[in-house]
């Protein structure tokens, strides 16, 4: 899994990890503070974070075009210098009046600026590590790894938020609206970590700044010059996979939306027993290690390091049933600790992928990329089922007097889990080996603009997520059923423009 890659994706994924720890740290409770500390509705609320995720993913697009001219490293310092200035005004406790909106305005469009210079140009960096032949045909399994470290930091996150709010409302003293703001300040402090990863690392991958690259001779010769049929035929092959990404995202991203809501308004808010074990973030990290050292039990060559993959796994089974013997009588269970879940799922299952696509390639039975997206938009499609399945019969959402939500049952969370952990497997389909579809295919001299692409895509596609949020206070099956068929229809598009690109990406 990790054999092979190049010595530039450690440090740009680790850089990528602490700008994601905090930006999700601040995704986890974005909506809950809207409704907390503004007092808005569970429609507007959504509106708002969809167009925030908008936003942050269709600005990449002139992020992508602003690199292809001055260099991927310079707009992703400026970018992260912008995010740590948004973070930064949102950690800041103004209030409910009309002071308080207009910085939070402010602080998101400078997360938006931000992230649009910093996110797609940091991995079309990384898709640049590949263009040497010696590392090639690690493309796929290298964003998938990048994928998994910025999971790592998503993973943390809403544990984060949640310790850092209620140290907040305990020592402090501070309300449970204020309280949101220190959670906001995690990031600024995730930010400098971030920087200085990439700065301490820079010479790692130096050489795959794309204008640098230009500036040399023998770097140009080795790029492929495309005719101008080839080239759009590639940008029309990429917007047809764009066009399906949206219907990805809108349903994925639910996780800060209605699924949010169902864990609020829904779900039991304490849990016992083995089932609690799965509330604490370390208990799901030995986990991770239990599952990482099994991989290093079975393919590790030599001795010594079968017998450490063995010790692993014995230290990470002790700290369990230590952690197990800890637990309290009842644990109480949040709704934004179940975000913490996809991106655990992630982390855990990444080398599962990597394996199994490794085996059936060398059988030469590998799915192609193509065909990976429009199996992951059915997999999307099988987690709401399930979820329209576990609704039935639950009353649709009510709210009191004040607009603020009821808690209207208390369904198992076992049921959001498996949600997220099918979510998962359509994510790790769809996402990582789609940016490496992209940074494969797209022409070069467009490939700021292309990644930026799949970001607008993204971005659409999260500004769609408010309808769903939009609908909450109808019937739980209509919401579900909605995402069900969007996400049918997106797969049967892919497999019937599948051979069209398939073309492209020999």
């Amino acid at each position: 899994m990790f054999e092979g890659q190049p010595k530039g994706l450690y440090a740009l994924a680790l850089a990528n990890t602490g700008e994601r720890f905090g930006y999700y740290t601040m995704l986890a409770v974005f909506v809950l503070f809207l409704q907390a500390n503004f007092g808005f509705s569970a429609g507007t609320a959504g509106l708002i974070y969809s167009v925030f995720l908008g936003f942050v993913y269709f600005l990449p697009l002139f992020g992508g075009m602003l690199a292809d001219k001055f260099g991927f490293g310079k707009m992703v310092t400026i970018g992260i210098t912008i995010m740590f200035l948004g973070y930064l005004l949102l950690a800041i406790p103004l209030g409910k009046g009309g002071v308080a909106i207009t910085a939070m305005g402010g602080a998101l469009a400078l997360i938006c600026a931000g992230t649009g210079l910093f996110k797609g140009n940091l991995q079309v960096m990384v898709g640049n590590l590949y263009d040497d032949a010696q590392y090639a045909s690690k493309r796929d399994s290298g964003f998938q790894i990048f994928y998994m470290a910025i999971n790592i930091g998503a993973m943390f996150a809403p544990t984060a938020a949640i310790e850092m709010m209620n140290w907040a409302q305990t020592s402090l003293d501070m309300n449970e609206a204020d309280s949101y703001h220190l959670a906001f300040a995690v990031a600024c402090v995730s930010l400098i970590v971030s920087m200085a990863i990439y700065y301490v690392f820079r010479g790692t991958f130096k050489h795959a700044d794309r204008n640098k690259i230009a500036a040399s001779s023998n770097a140009n010769a080795s790029i492929k010059e495309l005719s101008p049929a080839e080239t759009k035929e590639r940008i029309i092959c990429l917007c047809l996979v764009f066009a399906v990404v949206i219907f990805f995202w809108m349903a994925f991203h639910q996780n800060g939306s209605t699924l949010t809501y169902f864990a609020r308004d829904y779900t039991a808010t304490s849990s016992s027993g083995l089932a609690s074990m799965s509330f604490y973030v370390l208990n799901l990290v030995l986990g991770i290690f239990i599952v990482y050292g099994l991989f290093g039990l079975f393919q590790s060559k030599t001795g010594r390091g079968k017998g450490i993959s063995a010790a692993i796994i014995l230290a990470a089974v002790a700290g369990l049933v230590y952690q197990y013997n800890q637990l309290p009588e009842t644990t109480s269970v949040s709704a934004p600790i179940f975000q913490q879940f996809n991106a655990c799922f992630v982390v855990a299952l990444t080398p599962v992928s990597i394996a199994l696509f490794g085996s059936l390639a060398k059988k030469g039975k590998e799915p192609t990329a193509p065909l990976k997206i429009g199996l992951g938009m059915l997999v999307a499609a099988v987690a709401y089922i399930l979820m329209t399945f576990g609704s039935i019969g639950l009353p649709a959402p009510e709210f009191d007097a004040a607009g603020q939500p009821i808690h209207m049952a208390d369904v198992t969370p076992n049921l959001l889990i498996m949600t997220y952990l099918i979510l998962t497997f359509a994510e790790l389909l769809l996402s990582p080996i789609g940016i490496s579809f992209v940074s494969k295919v797209a022409p070069p001299k467009y490939a700021g603009m292309m990644m930026g692409g799949w970001f607008v895509a993204t971005a659409i596609g999260n500004f769609l997520v408010s309808i769903p949020a939009l609908m909450w206070g109808a019937s739980l099956t209509v919401v579900w059923g909605v995402l069900v068929g969007i996400c049918l229809l997106a797969a049967l598009f892919i497999f019937v423009i599948l051979k069209r690109l398939n073309k492209v990406a020999r």
